[in-house]
């Protein structure tokens, strides 16, 4: 039996307070998700549970007890507490998916501090926008990546101190930089946890957007109240389970529901920390005996496309519940998996700016191929005319995706930039930025995004940041990116460029413009195919028409076109 039952009986009469309830927490009560997700679990009699199974890309592997990552992460708490970080202070987790990643969380949590993840692939000057936006006070790294902080730390003064997790002792520190070590540090069994509410700030995850800069999405520890439930419901997290979120933290599903989900159930939790590869996934799932996985359709279609004779020299047979986050699941996907490991991943829908999941299938309900599903029990959720923002009264149209504000993850605000978190909201709804429609039996089903954002593998890319980057490389006089159709990645970046006089185009030169961008970007950023242009379509009064680049890699009609300079 799943944890939701009926969903139509879940519909009825439903009210947060059943999660608070199960969480034992009452409204006014300090709430604090550090220690709601280890001293808690301590406190049910669970402490010498295992929450944490990790193993690195060589095989190496860690195992903790709730018990220890509480006393860890008491230890960098007070560590923290130590170098002068206050309640409220940002702390940047700037890691590969090592325990102090998914640990260090908690710690900061427990001192009032906000935690700051943000990929570790990401670049110097990626990760100074961020940093520099935040005026983050301190931020917890490797060795491999302290040189990515040393390169920007002058223009960061707000950033006081740089923690080395690994730190061997053989080289030097350099300024601002201290030692910190998991292994070594003496466990505490005690720290007093700040006593953060409901509204005191607890994480801040950065998003892309179509223009300016990326945003801080604010969230605060009521945000709890959501993760719970929708873990219990959605994931259907069982008292004996093995959890895998293959999510990096640095993206809000890796915190979401790769920490604080889990870990406020009791749950035990196993982490890969290492590159994607079928045969490797497929031997950690059959190692630890992994019951509920919960992953990316962009790796979907990365093991369909690996083939079903590398599936037979494994045994899943461990897997209970399969779901899928971070873009639309495509059909084909869904019934492959029905088919090869007798489960269907479920899709789900949410965001950064959400905090939890908003739309799903579920356990024990229909599943219809391709369908977002239902909205969760205490959501209203509806598509809106674009032009009135009111909803539609008619189903099968398309129109934006909007949420009627109020539940307990939602975001707080953009960090300084009120001004773009009110823009989210017309007519008393939220607005997700994406479109799709709503069948006759109250199924959502995803058309797309309503702006120019790349959503690459489920991480989504700001056209605009590309475009800034490319102008600093010397042969490029002006740039335009959207995004291409890809099978395993669903959406690519492409980049249009014209060069400055003197520059001629070649592969040499495309392979170089790639490469300038992975390296002040991150991978992910990184055009797939650069083509180099004339002129680009703009406007008369001088705007890149974009839509109509996108257009023609999407086989789309490109519609109007007055508006055009050259027309």
């Amino acid at each position: 039996m799943s944890n939701i039952g009926s969903y139509e009986v879940r519909l009825k009469d439903f009210n947060w307070s059943i999660s608070e309830k199960e969480l034992g927490y009452k409204p006014g009560n300090t709430l604090n998700i550090g220690w709601y997700c280890s001293d808690r679990i301590c406190l049910q009699g669970k402490g010498d549970k295992l929450a944490l199974l990790w193993e690195s890309s060589t095989g190496a592997e860690k195992k903790f007890t709730y018990h220890d990552i509480r006393r860890a992460s008491n230890s960098i708490a007070a560590f923290l507490h130590g170098l002068g970080i206050k309640p409220e202070d940002r702390v940047c987790l700037f890691m590969d998916k090592v325990p102090e990643l998914y640990i260090g969380l908690l710690g900061i949590l427990k001192t009032g501090a906000i935690g700051q993840h943000l990929f570790s692939a990401f670049v110097d000057e990626s990760l100074f926008v961020r940093l520099d936006n935040a005026q983050t006070s301190a931020i917890i790294t490797q060795k491999k990546h302290a040189p990515k902080v040393r390169k920007i730390l002058d223009r960061l003064p707000r950033l006081k101190h740089i923690i080395i997790v690994d730190y061997d002792g053989k080289t030097p520190l350099r300024e601002r930089e201290v030692p910190f070590s998991l292994e070594k540090a003496v466990p505490i069994d005690h720290f007093d946890v700040y006593p953060t509410q409901a509204e005191s700030p607890s994480l801040l995850h950065y998003t892309s957007g179509t223009t300016g800069q990326p945003k801080g999405v604010k969230h605060v520890h009521y945000s709890l109240v959501s993760q719970y439930l929708t873990s219990k419901w959605v994931l259907d997290l069982q008292e004996d389970d093995i959890y895998w979120c293959t999510a990096d933290p640095g993206w809000v599903t890796g915190t979401s529901y790769g920490i604080v989900g889990p870990w406020s159930m009791g749950i035990t939790q196993a982490v890969l920390d290492a590159g994607f590869s079928a045969e490797a996934w497929y031997k950690f799932i059959e190692k630890y005996r992994i019951t509920m996985w919960y992953s990316a359709p962009t790796a979907i279609r990365s093991l369909m496309k690996a083939g079903n004779e590398v599936v037979k020299k494994y045994d899943l047979s461990s897997l209970r519940h399969l779901a899928s986050v971070g873009e639309p699941l495509n059909p084909e996907a869904v019934i492959w998996s029905e088919r090869i490991f007798g489960k269907a991943f479920l899709d789900t829908y949410w965001q950064t700016e959400t905090g939890s999941i908003m739309i799903s299938n579920y356990p024990g309900m229909k599943i219809k191929p391709g369908s977002m599903g239902k909205a969760f029990p205490g959501i209203t959720a509806t598509v809106l005319d674009p032009k009135t923002y009111e909803p539609y009264n008619v189903t099968g149209k398309i129109g934006l995706i909007a949420l009627k504000p109020g539940w307990p993850s939602m975001m707080r605000t953009y960090w300084n930039n009120e001004e773009a978190y009110k823009n989210k909201f017309k007519n008393g709804w939220y607005l997700t930025g994406d479109r799709a429609s709503i069948d006759k039996e109250g199924y959502f089903w995803f058309v797309g995004r309503d702006d120019d954002v790349i959503n690459t593998a489920g991480h989504l890319v700001s056209p605009f940041e590309v475009e800034s980057a490319l102008l600093e490389h010397p042969a490029i006089a002006e740039s335009a990116v959207v995004s291409k159709p890809d099978p395993i990645n669903m959406e690519v970046v492409k980049a249009f460029v014209t060069l400055k006089p003197g520059f001629a185009a070649s592969t040499d030169l495309e392979l170089e413009i790639m490469n300038f961008i992975r390296k002040k970007l991150s991978p992910l950023a990184m055009p797939q195919e650069i083509e180099y242009v004339e002129s680009l379509p703009k406007t008369r009064s001088g705007k890149i028409m974009r839509r109509i680049l996108h257009a023609k890699e999407w086989g789309e009609e490109i519609g109007d076109t007055s508006a055009l300079e050259n027309d």
